[in-house]
């Protein structure tokens, strides 16, 4: 069943969290969860996952600052990172790109587009 891939899927949405799993899981890969930054930045330190799916706006710690915060651990080099979110301006695209995110998906997603997206990273 699992190709010993995990994707890491941060969102304080449930919901979303529940979508993005079911997308990722039919990929191949074990989903973990995490609701903000600060607790996905814990599950990165024990364990770093091929591909980390992040909402931007969060409470605790914003997608952004967890992200730069990762990408600011030398092991998630082998890490994909992909923004989720409703932020869709060019200018929001450009800050997550310059923090370290590998690229961008704008909410509300279809399967196919993340399928898609992620294939053409070499995720998929």
């Amino acid at each position: 069943m699992g190709n010993g891939k995990t994707c890491l899927i941060v969102d304080d949405s449930r919901v979303i969290r529940k979508v993005a799993r079911g997308i990722v899981e039919g990929m191949g890969y074990t989903a973990v969860e995490a609701e903000n930054g600060e607790e996905a930045l814990i599950r990165c330190k024990a364990e770093m996952p091929h591909l980390v799916l992040t909402d931007w706006n969060m409470p605790v710690m914003s997608g952004l600052e967890f992200v730069e915060k990762l990408r600011a651990m030398p092991e998630s080099k082998t890490a994909t990172v992909v923004f989720c979110t409703s932020k869709g301006d060019v200018a929001d695209i450009h800050d997550g790109i310059a923090v370290g995110a590998d690229d961008y998906i704008v909410k509300p997603f279809e399967d196919d587009a993340v399928r898609a997206k992620l294939e053409k990273l070499g995720v998929g």
